[in-house]
């Protein structure tokens, strides 16, 4: 049950937020709880989370360890700052950062190579979705994306799918439209990996998930957590989600 930020929170915001959150989500021993926070925040995140069941991410990630790449943050920086996740590929880096399936994949690398935990994001444009391509748009990214991993680090990640026409719309896509583009994932990680790490990867829903629809969403046998957006800004609000 992992939460994204995007560019919102302060560090004292941050500090606030857990104080309220960690106790709301202490009993949900049964599954893993992220929060990825923007870079600024993730020292006051790890801080507020230091011997709690919640951890901490970055939200992006660049595939040099160092170098003349201003602006830009190493997998080693943030594993010595003590982050264990990070997103890479997000929708947002896509559509406005010029994130490509071939930097979605040298990321991912680059987040394993330095024992980061990466969740990487596919899925469809509202256009892909009406004209029928979403099978394959998410083709095309896992085969981009994520193909190229060796079997031991495929077996290292998790996915989220989320559709971008979901994502800060409102638009929710139905619990039955998730749960087959998860199958697509999980069908084209079982021909490229096996049946066994098809049925292992870990498949998180993201777009519009809210305390409201959680439950519903999750009743779905493909889909194994979800990734929450504007939700996950509210400690109460993300801590129903978690423990829905």
């Amino acid at each position: 049950m992992a939460g994204n930020w995007k560019m919102y929170k302060t560090p004292a915001e941050t500090t606030a937020f857990f104080k309220a959150f960690v106790p709301l989500v202490a009993a949900a021993r049964d599954r893993e709880i992220v929060i990825a926070a923007p870079y600024i925040d993730l020292s006051a995140a790890l801080d507020a989370t230091r011997g709690s069941n919640v951890e901490i991410g970055a939200q992006d990630v660049f595939w040099e360890k160092e170098g003349a790449f201003t602006g830009q943050i190493s997998a080693e920086m943030l594993k010595a700052v003590g982050a264990q996740w990070v997103l890479v590929g997000h929708s947002e880096r896509r559509q406005y950062f010029g994130e490509t399936d071939e930097t979605v994949y040298k990321r991912t690398v680059a987040a394993l190579t330095a024992g980061l935990k990466p969740i990487v994001c596919v899925g469809e444009l509202l256009a892909d979705r009406e004209a029928g391509r979403t099978n394959e748009v998410l083709k095309t990214q896992f085969t981009g994306g994520v193909a190229g991993l060796t079997p031991e680090q495929f077996a290292s990640i998790v996915i989220a799918y989320e559709p971008v026409w979901a994502i800060g719309t409102g638009k929710t896509a139905t619990p039955q439209i998730a749960s087959d583009a998860h199958a697509c994932i999980r069908e084209l990680a079982a021909a490229k990996f096996g049946n066994a790490a098809g049925d292992a990867l870990r498949i998180l829903y993201g777009g519009s998930v809210k305390p409201e629809n959680a439950k519903e969403l999750m009743s779905q046998e493909q889909i194994d957590g979800t990734l929450v957006g504007g939700a996950s800004l509210k400690p109460e609000g993300f801590a129903a989600i978690v423990n829905f």
